[in-house]
Formats: C-alpha cells, sequence, structure tokens
C-alpha cells in the first residue's frame, strides 16, 4: 500500500518534532556603560571640529545654564546606553548566530556559522577591570568585523568555543559540552627578546638618525630654536611611540595548538586572544631583519582569506619559527636560508635557485637577493640582501599564475612570474629565465590543480 505524500509529509513533521525555540540572550549589564558614552562623543567631536565656536557658547552659559544642560545631557546619555543596551539581544541557531541591534533603526545580522573565519576575545584596559570582553568575528566577505561587546570573559570563551564547534559540524549538545578546546603552549616571546629586537629595528634606528641629523641641519639653515624643537620631538615622538606601541600591542606573545586552529594571546594593557583558522592560511612571510641575524631570530607574518590577523610571531628563533610554520602549513618544510653547493646549470638541483648574471643590468647588486625554490607542498620566493623576505604560498592556496615582462627584460631574456592567493595578496619570482618562468607558468598551474585536489578540508576541528 502506497502512503500519500500529504500523509507521508505529516509522518516526518510529527518524527521530528516541534522547532526548537531560539533563545536570545543580552550582553553584559555593564554594556551601557559604555553605550551611554554615544551621546557625549557627538558633542565632544563637535567641540574639536569647531573649537572656535564651542568656546563662543561656552562662555555665553551661565552657571545655572550649565547645571541645567549637564542635568539634561547626563541622564538622557544613561537612557540611551541603558535602552540601546535592552534592544540588543544575540541567538546562536543550528545554522548561524543572529545579532538583533537598533533603537530606533532596527538591524539583524545573520551570520553563517560555516562562513565564519576567526573568532577573536579582546579585553581593553577597563574591561579587564570590568571582568568583560569584546568578541569579534571574522567572516568571509564581510568588509568589516562584526562585534558583541561586551560579555563576561566566561561567558565570551564559552561562546567563542560554542562557535567554533558548531561551525566544525557539531550538533549544538556536543558544541556545549565540548567546552573550550585544550591547548598546548608552541612559543612565547619573552619580553627582554621582544625589546631588543625592537631595538634592532632598522626603521627604529632611521628614525633616531633622523632625529640626530635634521635639527642641526635646520638650526645652521634658520638659527631659530622654535624650528628645531619643531622638527625634532615628532621625529623622537614618532620612535619612541612606535617602538613603545608595539611593545605594548606584542607583550608575552603566546603561541599555542588546538584542535579549532591556532590561539594567540598577547598584549600589555589591552588583551588580546586570536585564533588562526586551521587550513585558511594563504600566505605565509619570514622576515628577517639585518640586525637580528646574528642572533638567528626571524619574524613571522601570514596573510588568511577574510582575517585581519597578520601576526604569527613578533621575533623567535628560526628553527622555533620554522616548526610553527610547520603547524600552520602542515606538511611543508621550510627550504633552506643558504643555497646548498651544486651546478648552475640545473636551476631546481638546490633549494634556492637565483637568477641567471645578466639579471644584474635589471636589477644592480640586489638581484643577488632574489631566489625561487618549488617543492611538492609549496611555491618559496626569496628577495631582500639587507632585509629578507621568504614567502610561502602552498600550491592548493593559489587561486591565479601570471607571467610579466617589461621592455628592458625581453632585452635580456627575463621575465616575473607572481602567483596569486585568495587573501588578494601576490608572491612574486623576480627576474627569471624566459624559458624558465614559462615553464614555471604551466608547471604552477598544474601544481595549484593537484594540490586543491588533495587538500585537506577548511572546516574548524577538521
Amino acid at each position: 500500500m502506497t502512503t500519500p505524500p500529504a500523509a507521508d509529509d505529516a509522518h516526518h513533521a510529527h518524527d521530528a518534532g516541534p522547532p526548537v525555540a531560539v533563545v536570545e540572550r543580552r550582553l553584559h549589564p555593564v554594556t551601557p556603560l559604555r553605550r551611554a558614552w554615544a551621546p557625549v562623543a557627538v558633542v565632544i567631536g563637535w567641540a574639536v571640529h569647531d573649537p572656535d565656536q564651542a568656546q563662543r557658547q561656552l562662555t555665553r552659559l551661565t552657571t545655572t545654564t550649565l547645571l541645567i544642560a549637564l542635568a539634561v545631557v547626563v541622564p538622557a546619555a544613561a537612557l540611551y546606553g541603558f535602552l540601546s543596551w535592552w534592544f540588543t539581544h544575540y541567538a546562536v541557531t543550528d545554522t548561524e548566530l543572529r545579532i538583533r541591534t537598533g533603537l530606533v533603526f532596527r538591524r539583524t545580522a545573520h551570520i553563517r556559522l560555516e562562513r565564519v573565519q576567526a573568532v577573536d576575545v579582546t579585553q581593553p584596559l577597563l574591561a579587564r577591570v570590568a571582568g568583560v570582553a569584546k568578541l569579534r568575528l571574522d567572516v568571509i566577505g564581510a568588509g568589516k568585523k562584526d562585534e558583541l561587546a561586551f560579555l563576561g570573559e566566561r561567558e565570551a570563551r564559552a561562546l567563542r568555543a560554542e562557535l567554533l564547534a558548531r561551525a566544525a559540524g557539531f550538533t549544538p549538545e556536543t558544541a556545549r559540552e565540548l567546552g573550550e578546546a585544550p591547548t598546548h603552549e608552541l612559543l612565547r616571546t619573552p619580553p627582554r627578546h621582544l625589546a631588543l629586537s625592537l631595538v634592532l629595528t632598522g626603521a627604529t634606528w632611521g628614525s633616531l638618525a633622523a632625529a640626530l641629523v635634521v635639527p642641526p641641519v635646520l638650526w645652521l639653515a634658520t638659527h631659530s630654536v622654535w624650528t628645531v624643537l619643531a622638527s625634532a620631538l615628532p621625529l623622537l615622538g614618532t620612535a619612541g611611540a612606535t617602538s613603545v606601541g608595539r611593545f605594548v600591542a606584542e607583550y608575552d606573545w603566546t603561541v599555542s595548538e588546538s584542535p579549532d586552529g591556532l590561539r594567540i594571546d598577547h598584549g600589555l594593557l589591552d588583551r588580546t586572544h586570536e585564533t588562526v583558522p586551521p587550513g585558511r592560511v594563504q600566505t605565509v612571510r619570514i622576515v628577517e631583519p639585518l640586525l637580528w641575524r646574528r642572533r638567528g631570530w626571524v619574524r613571522v607574518e601570514l596573510d588568511v582569506a577574510g582575517s585581519a590577523n597578520s601576526v604569527l610571531a613578533p621575533v623567535a628563533p628560526r628553527e622555533l619559527a620554522e616548526a610553527v610554520v610547520a603547524r600552520v602549513l602542515p606538511g611543508v618544510v621550510v627550504p633552506s636560508a643558504e643555497r646548498a653547493a651544486g651546478s648552475w646549470a640545473d636551476p631546481w638541483a638546490d633549494p634556492w635557485a637565483r637568477p641567471p648574471r645578466r639579471a644584474g643590468w635589471c636589477v644592480p647588486v640586489w638581484w643577488r637577493g632574489h631566489g625561487l625554490s618549488v617543492t611538492d607542498t609549496v611555491f618559496a620566493a626569496r628577495r631582500g640582501l639587507l632585509r629578507r623576505r621568504l614567502e610561502l604560498v602552498p600550491h592548493a592556496k593559489v587561486q591565479s599564475v601570471r607571467l610579466t615582462q617589461g621592455p628592458w627584460q625581453r632585452l635580456w631574456r627575463l621575465a616575473d612570474v607572481h602567483v596569486d592567493t585568495g587573501a588578494d595578496k601576490t608572491v612574486t619570482a623576480r627576474l627569471r629565465d624566459a624559458r624558465e618562468a614559462a615553464e614555471l607558468l604551466r608547471a604552477q598551474a598544474e601544481r595549484s590543480r593537484t594540490g586543491r585536489r588533495t587538500a585537506r578540508p577548511d572546516r574548524w576541528m577538521a
């Protein structure tokens, strides 16, 4: 006997049971204090934009009028903060994170969990004192980060763990049971190494040199103390602010491994907890400044499609940095920093193949800093003599390959090969032999197709 379609649909509906109600939650009660500053910020912004008009209006106010204005503005700001908090809700469904905001104009953001690129927990200084945190999400295709500010610190960590587990495909019940994934520390940057690395950075010495050279030159030209101070103070301030700012932001930099990716914790005043998505790193750069080489230090940067995370390690020994890179790019071995002994006849016989000697007619001296290495898993390009930069792109992450050749390069039978990634970044192998570049173009296109077929899925906890 055949079951009628209507009866069959009713049978499945009965088995599925009633739909699960979506539970909406509010932000932490301290949030209104943050949002109450919005009206005050408008007044401050107007005063900064037109200080003369603001001063004239302020001088016209009597003490009574000023007290009345404060009696109106302060309660209005408090009411605005409370209402904006009251009308903000968020909920996690089986497929999305839903954020509903708006006091006058309603806005509902539907964030698909499978498009979540990274989930970070940040704690500004005052938030750390209050025991709250901000949850920020990088979403594929979104121009800016969505955020939930503020949540209780434990609630923020639990929500991050739940979002990552659901993005990995776990059921809601299992995601809540998993909780925050355990971590294993891979790298920690000591504060003294970070401070010394900033001192040995060329940009710091360049700013200090400019601060020492420019003022005497201006004094000889103008004999004006004010001109000298007006130039020296900003230069000294720039050198100090850049170094101090990086030290504060990168203090206690820790990289840990967990099933949902690499965890990065850093910050002296504002504490940040970031997650590097597994399998979604497009490019890794190993930067080696000249003054760091004696100590064997490098800086590791990365490009993640749709994510703002750009630093993996601010300073680390090269061996330890390469071990962390192997965790980010499984199966990838970083080519040796130095060129192995061998013949120049076969450009692929050595770990690094330099451009032919005639490249010196296009780029004098500096052509020696360029190099190329192609393995079964990665396309690697090197450039720079003083500040070396090694860029690694897994074949599976290559979106397109291009060959360019200017008129001067055509004269010397040279060409550049560009590899484009999903993070809108390009890695270039410069000054290659024209025939070698044409062969590399065809071979790299085939490697990319093969790499995408055999690559691991870009999923959390995969």
